[in-house]
């Protein structure tokens, strides 16, 4: 169970049958077994989706204030992680 407004409940619901298909792909590459490594791989792969819209709508100059916040934050994650491997 995951709790939102009954608004955003639509938006959400999208969102879970996204990852899902994300991850059934991952799974049926026959690569990855693991539950833990196909959600992460589905998840650096939408992240990395995400980003690339970003940059293509940045480019346009359209990149919403929500948008952007959101690449900020990745990007620092993935920086503090390539620091921790250092």
């Amino acid at each position: 169970m995951v709790a939102c407004v009954p608004d955003e409940e639509e938006e959400l619901m999208a969102s879970a049958q996204y990852l899902h298909q994300k991850m059934r792909e991952i799974r049926t590459s026959g690569r990855i077994i693991s539950n833990e490594h196909v959600a992460v791989m589905a998840a650096l792969n939408i992240t990395h989706e995400m980003l690339q819209a970003g940059a293509e709508q940045e480019e346009s100059g359209d990149l919403t204030p929500r948008l952007r916040s959101v690449r900020e934050k990745v990007e620092a994650a993935l920086n503090e992680s390539n620091q921790l491997e250092l």
